[in-house]
């Protein structure tokens, strides 16, 4: 069953070692860069993250990382990122593609923001590279619609909480 474990001393250093495939770097931010953003935003005193691992039972198989108020440490931040959530990251490893686990983790995610950590938000937002389809087309069976604004070269989409 896939759930959800914060990112601790016991996982660090596996969470780092996760791969997606290399076709896939340039749609994915690796995994220590990820948790040093969330050091930083939980530093701030304007945002704050929330990384996981994604687990099916005991076996570590991806990395998430749910934000509040990204764009309190983001500049140019859309303006949808503003006093909401997002999904800030998700990845599953290489070996554990194609089996549902991204679909079952975002669940999770929403799961675990609609339990509102930070209070009331009216979204939850995220970003994906334009030529990521895959990424689109899961994002969309839940929900979340393209807004019109860019994260940078990143497309921005919504769920209305």
């Amino acid at each position: 069953m896939i759930h959800l474990e914060k990112v601790d001393h016991r996982n660090v250093w596996d969470i780092i070692e996760l791969e997606p495939f290399e076709s896939q770097y340039p749609f994915v931010a690796s995994n220590d860069e990820s948790i040093m953003e969330a050091y930083i935003a939980v530093t701030s005193e304007d945002a704050y993250a929330y990384p996981f691992g994604v687990y099916n039972d005991d076996t570590l198989v991806g990395f998430l990382m749910i934000g509040y108020n990204e764009a309190g440490i983001e500049l140019n931040a859309p303006e949808s990122l503003k006093g909401n959530y997002s999904l800030w990251r998700l990845m599953i490893d290489k070996n554990h593609q194609g089996k549902g686990y991204g679909r079952e983790a975002v669940r999770c995610a929403l799961e675990f923001v609609r339990t509102w950590p930070h209070g009331k938000a009216e979204y939850c937002v995220l970003y994906y590279e334009p030529k990521n389809e895959v990424a689109k087309k899961l994002y969309a069976s839940f929900g979340f619609v393209e807004n019109g604004e860019m994260d940078g070269d990143e497309i921005v989409a919504v769920l209305n909480l």
